[in-house]
Formats: structure tokens, sequence, C-alpha cells
């Protein structure tokens, strides 16, 4: 090898190293080994914002933690393969406001997990029950999904600021179809000539506020917990009084309860989605919007 050769070898061999330097200090860290940026929701409808914002941007993959039958968060216990994939996730998505129960569990085994919650906002003001505990089913209210979009959105670009464009880019597309979804929805909704609702459980004040429901009445209050004989007394008495008798059950749940209140009173039994459970793949992006419509009609039917 001559000198000019020799010479030329080892300034590239000098630039490669050089630039792999510059990489490693200005580069988004990545726990995974396959040079993805690796994204990990709690549950579904953190996925469907998540794949709004991430999904089909070349270097980030999206994967939900929990099963697609797993409704709301409240008793959830971690799987050691649940723990398996938070080791390799370079940011995790939740909802907040106490949701994820689970989630000092989960900072114990990975201290160093960057968690973006959804509900990190001050625009997000928690509806709280009578102990003071505040309801974290936010989502239900489309307004509070557009603010979480935006929370999620912001901390994305702060923690992989390599996509930071794309996600911006995705997620005003997103905002645009929540905006015109909720507007339709208050063109649906806000004059209907009922508004006494009766529901499954304490998952949809949110809904009911933005839409100027009056919710009078919870058929469980534990998901998952038959009413107690006093509690189902007192709803059949409060169902009894209404001008418009409807309870709307939920369908990840039994509706034996509801099935009992309406045996009682002639209420009529409807279904709403609290949009928790669905298969976690590219196809759920229209999920919450479809689903959220389905509500609305569902709602228009029920209380004309």
């Amino acid at each position: 090898m001559n000198l000019k050769r020799f010479l030329a070898l080892v300034l590239s061999l000098c630039l490669i190293f050089a630039l792999a330097g510059c990489q490693g200090q200005s580069g988004t860290a990545k726990n995974g080994h396959d040079g993805k940026f690796h994204i990990v929701t709690s549950f579904y409808p953190m996925y469907i914002d998540v794949i709004n914002i991430a999904g089909g941007i070349d270097g980030v993959e999206v994967t939900n933690l929990t099963e697609p039958q797993t409704g709301c968060l409240h008793d959830y216990q971690l799987t050691t393969e649940n723990m398996k994939t938070l080791e390799t996730a370079d940011a995790f998505v939740i909802n907040g406001s106490g949701m994820e129960q689970f989630l000092d569990k989960a900072m114990k085994t990975q201290p160093k997990l960057k968690v973006i919650d959804a509900s990190k906002t001050d625009d997000i003001n928690l509806i709280k029950d009578p102990d003071g505990e505040g309801n974290p089913h936010v989502w239900l209210s489309v307004t509070y999904t557009i603010c979480q979009v935006k929370a999620i959105t912001a901390q994305l670009c702060d923690t992989d600021p390599e996509h930071a464009d794309a996600y911006r880019k995705n997620a005003l597309d997103y905002l645009t179809k929540l905006e015109a979804l909720r507007d339709e929805m208050h063109a649906n909704l806000d004059d209907l000539p009922h508004k006494d609702i009766v529901t499954f459980h304490e998952a949809f004040p949110y809904l009911a506020k933005q839409f100027h429901l009056n919710l009078v009445g919870v058929i469980e209050r534990e998901p998952g917990t038959e009413p107690t004989p006093q509690e189902l007394e007192e709803t059949i008495e409060q169902v009894k009084e209404l001008p418009v008798k409807v309870l709307f059950t939920e369908p990840q749940y039994s509706p034996a309860a509801a099935e009992t209140i309406a045996h009682e009173t002639g209420a009529s039994i409807y279904t709403l989605d609290p949009i928790v459970t669905g298969e976690a793949t590219p196809e759920a992006k229209d999920d919450y919007l479809n689903k959220m419509r389905q509500n609305m009609k569902t709602l228009k039917e029920a209380l004309q």
C-alpha cells in the first residue's frame, strides 16, 4: 500500500469515528437493538392517540402494553411480559390522573423509564368524587382528548427531537379530525329534549359534562363488582323517577345488573363504549372517532 492510500484510509477511519461520536452525543438514545425509537402505551385510548401522532414514521415503533380485552386499568397487575416490553421502551405514554396504579412498580424496576403523561396539562380539570379522588376517564371528553394529544406531542418532541417535525405534522392532522368530531357531537347532542342518563360505571362524567347531560346514577360503583342490594334498590328508585328510563351498559362488562334494573323499572338498555378495548394495530387509528360517533348516535336515539 503506498503512502497516499494509507493516509487516505487513516483519514476515512478518523472521519467515521468522529461522526459516530457526534451521533452518540446528539442523537436520541434508543433502548432497543434495532435502531428504532420504541414508544409503549399503557392501554388502548393512549395507543389510538400515539399511532395518530407517531404511526407511519420511519424509525419509530409503537406498542401497546396491555391485552386487547383489558378494560380500564383500575386494578391491573403488570405481567412478566409487560416488564420485558417496558425494558425496551424509549418512552412510555400513560393516561395519568391516577389511571395507571401499577406505575410505581414499573418505576421501581425501570427507574430511568421516560414517562409521558397525557394528562400533564393545565387544560385538564379533573372531576372529583366525594372523597376528593380525581376521575381519570378524561379521554371521554373530546376536548380533553385534544388536550392529551397536544400534551403527548409536546413531550414526544422533547424526548425524540429527531422525529419532532413528523410528530407535529401527524398531530395537526389528527387534531383537525377531533375538532370536527367535537363540533358534530355538539350539533347532535346539545339540544336533546331529555338529558338524564344512568351509566354502568364512572367512565362517563366527562362526556356528560361536555354535552350537558345529567348523570343521575351509576349501576356499578366498582367496575366488575356487582352492586349491593342496597345500591341496586337505590338505582331502581332513581330510574323510576326519570321521565325517559334508559340505562347505558358497556361492552366490556356483563349487563346482568342493568337487566335486573330494567326488569323492575321498564327501562330500555343501550350500550355506550368507553373505548378501552381493541386490537392494537395500525387500523385502530380511527377507532376513537368511529366509536365516539356511535356513542353520539346511541345517546341521540335513547334521549329523543
